[in-house]
């Protein structure tokens, strides 16, 4: 039997987790895009505790393209984290295709001086 799309991407995002794990040093970078905006969060899996958010929906986010929103929202999330002493961190991309928006958001941050 086919698996659905969304299926697919929930048993490549359990795969991810398994392997990835984020903490107070080195948060886990978790990605979640709709088909509309992208939210992007350092998660310290240890405490269970979201440390920084950023997403295209802020104010400061100027619209159009989705894909350079999706770098804009990479530099304000990289801001954040540094503001935090958050330098270095693992990526998780949630199962979606590492290309397109997911990619622009993870140079974004690469950009910002996040390290991954």
């Amino acid at each position: 039997m086919k698996s659905s799309k969304r299926i697919q991407r929930q048993k490549v995002r359990y795969r991810i987790r398994k392997k990835v794990k984020g903490t107070a040093s080195r948060p886990r970078l978790s990605v979640y895009k709709s088909n509309k905006e992208i939210y992007c969060q350092l998660i310290d899996d240890v405490a269970g505790v979201t440390l920084v958010a950023a997403s295209s929906r802020e104010k400061s986010v100027e619209p159009g393209n989705k894909v350079a929103q999706s770098a804009q929202v990479g530099k304000i999330l990289a801001e954040r984290a540094k503001e935090n002493n958050i330098e270095s961190v693992v990526f998780d991309r949630s199962g979606y295709v590492y290309h397109g928006r997911v990619k622009a958001l993870a140079d974004g941050a690469r950009e910002g001086g996040l390290k991954f």
